[in-house]
């Protein structure tokens, strides 16, 4: 894991980032809860997102938005958030070498920053938001959400209840193919105190089924591709056959 201090629109971005282990590995990128609340990229459940996407050879990034830490400028309710964001993605893009997926992942407020850039940036492939403060925020900008993703709170969470994220997702759209997951953890509140091993097992288990599914989607694409690129070429061969014959029956 290396340090990072990245030029971003308002000064200095403070991150962590471990590169990819290969080129076209995938990519990640994590958010931290609320700065005024004392969210860093330090936050225990953001670090423990980072290890759990490093663990499964991701290339993966966490940062300080700007004002935390020694990140240069001031909170902006969640606008300039978005916007550090944004750069940064395009910051990691470009020191990796053709990622074969994008994910974002975001914890309480940094989930909330996560649901809004998928839908700036069509190139995320999967997105984690853990406990978004759905009572806070509404979702229905997600119109339609264009990523397939898991949303998981704590069944005792007071920010991010069941009930809340339940009555934010009726006023969201999808986009045909994409899926958005539910999940609740039993006994847990918005910190997930002594359930944090559970939040990342969940998390852990779900992304490890979308790659696999995600592998067997881009297999089946390229095969898909294979077979009607090879059908072009012998209807091409019928087509040449069918002149030659032509040419020969004018000869006659």
């Amino acid at each position: 894991m290396a340090e990072l201090i990245i030029p971003g629109p308002a000064g200095r971005i403070e991150a962590r980032y471990t590169e990819p282990p290969q080129e076209g590995a995938p990519i990640a990128l994590v958010l931290h809860p609320h700065p005024r609340a004392g969210g860093t990229m330090q936050d225990p459940i953001a670090i423990r997102l980072y290890q759990m996407f490093e663990q499964r050879g991701f290339g993966v990034l966490r940062f300080n938005t700007r004002g935390v830490g020694r990140s240069q400028g001031v909170y902006d309710q969640g606008v300039g958030e978005l916007e550090d964001a944004a750069y940064v993605l395009d910051y990691m893009e470009n020191m990796t070498e053709s990622p074969r997926f994008v994910w974002c992942a975001g914890y309480s407020f940094g989930a909330w920053i996560t649901l809004q850039l998928l839908m700036r940036r069509p190139e995320i492939d999967g997105f984690l938001a853990i406990a978004p403060p759905c009572n806070h925020y509404d979702l229905a900008f997600l119109a339609p959400c264009p990523a397939s993703g898991l949303i998981i709170s704590g069944e005792n969470d007071k920010i991010s209840g069941p009930k809340d994220v339940e009555r934010a997702l009726t006023k969201v759209r999808v986009q045909k193919g994409e899926v958005i997951e539910r999940d609740s953890i039993a006994g847990a509140n918005h910190f997930f105190q002594g359930k944090q091993d559970e939040l990342i097992a969940k998390c852990a288990a779900y992304v490890d089924r979308r790659l696999i599914e995600d592998e067997q989607k881009l297999r089946a694409e390229a095969e898909t591709k294979k077979v009607r690129g090879q059908a072009a070429i012998t209807d091409q061969s019928d087509d040449d056959a069918g002149e030659d014959d032509d040419d020969g029956d004018d000869e006659d």
